[in-house]
């Protein structure tokens, strides 16, 4: 159940899981653990806080929402973050909102986690309330570094695929609309479904990935192209190609969500049209052999 306006939340005790979540990574995952209710905000607050500052995110809503989902989340309940809002001290947020709104009994966040306005409230705060029990969960390290959503942007970025899911504990996902392209793709045999990436959103560094589309709740394993056709001089700018393998069909105007499993290679131009049919053909072959053995979440 998603609750966009406080007023409308049903009256009963709750666990309750603060923070952005943006990416809902292995740190996200061990503050969310044994709660009933997450508590998260949109817009990102720093977007409202510090505009000048604000980060891309590695999760659209609807993909923080389904990933949520997974995790067995029951109630997700939304605060528009706004300049009122940020304009709330700590207290207040406790008071009204963890208290007064959702009677929590247990409040859990990140140890670096911090509310209120000038970000004055944090963890010790909020175990000088006797109201409800506050537990602190210290960052989760993986391989000796810290899992933080700017290291997983940091690492999409750069197309470390597989070091991100890693430190995300799934498949990093994007999704967008299915939008028409040059028909290359269908002219050399590969039809792909374009999408143009979100600016607001962290893109994956250009180059050719394994990884599948999800279609009407179905995976497909997928040749993933991000870049700009160097091949080609199409005037166009950063797009995702994705073709997806064993499907056919239109998906123009439909949503379709990637899920990027591994990087294959750095985007190049060829000298040749039939140079670069062939490097296709050896992508897609090596697209089936290793999304083979790796299934996302749905």
């Amino acid at each position: 159940m998603i609750v966009r306006e406080l007023d409308e939340l049903p009256r009963r005790p709750r666990t309750v899981a603060i923070g952005t979540f943006d990416g809902v990574h292995l740190g996200h995952r061990a503050v969310i653990d044994a709660s009933d209710t997450v508590l998260t905000f949109d817009p990102h607050p720093v977007t409202v806080i510090h505009p000048e500052a604000r980060p891309k995110l590695l999760t659209s809503f609807a993909i923080k929402r389904d990933l949520l989902a997974v995790l067995g989340v029951a109630e997700l309940v939304v605060i528009r973050f706004d300049a009122n809002f940020a304009a709330k001290s700590a207290e207040e947020f406790i008071d009204e909102v963890l208290i007064g709104r959702l009677r929590a009994t247990q409040v859990s966040v990140g140890e670096n986690f911090r509310f209120g306005r000038g970000a004055r409230g944090d963890a010790a705060l909020l175990r000088t309330r006797k109201e409800f029990e506050t537990r602190v969960v210290p960052l989760v390290e993986v391989a000796g570094e810290d899992v933080s959503s700017s290291h997983v942007r940091a690492l999409v970025a750069a197309g470390e695929l597989r070091k991100a899911a890693d430190y995300l504990g799934h498949p990093f996902v994007l999704d967008g609309q299915v939008v028409a392209g040059d028909a290359r793709g269908r002219e050399l045999g590969m039809p792909t479904a374009n999408i143009v990436p979100d600016d607001h959103l962290v893109c994956p560094g250009h180059g050719v990935y394994v990884g599948t589309g999800i279609v009407d709740g179905v995976s497909h394993q997928a040749a993933i192209s991000v870049g700009v056709r160097p091949t080609f001089e199409t005037g166009r700018g950063l797009l995702i190609e994705a073709h997806l393998l064993d499907f056919s069909g239109d998906l123009y105007g439909r949503t379709l969500r990637v899920s990027f499993l591994e990087r294959l290679r750095g985007e190049r131009r060829f000298d040749s049209t039939a140079a670069l049919v062939e490097q296709m053909r050896r992508d897609v072959e090596q697209a089936r052999r290793i999304g083979s053995a790796t299934v996302p979440p749905q």
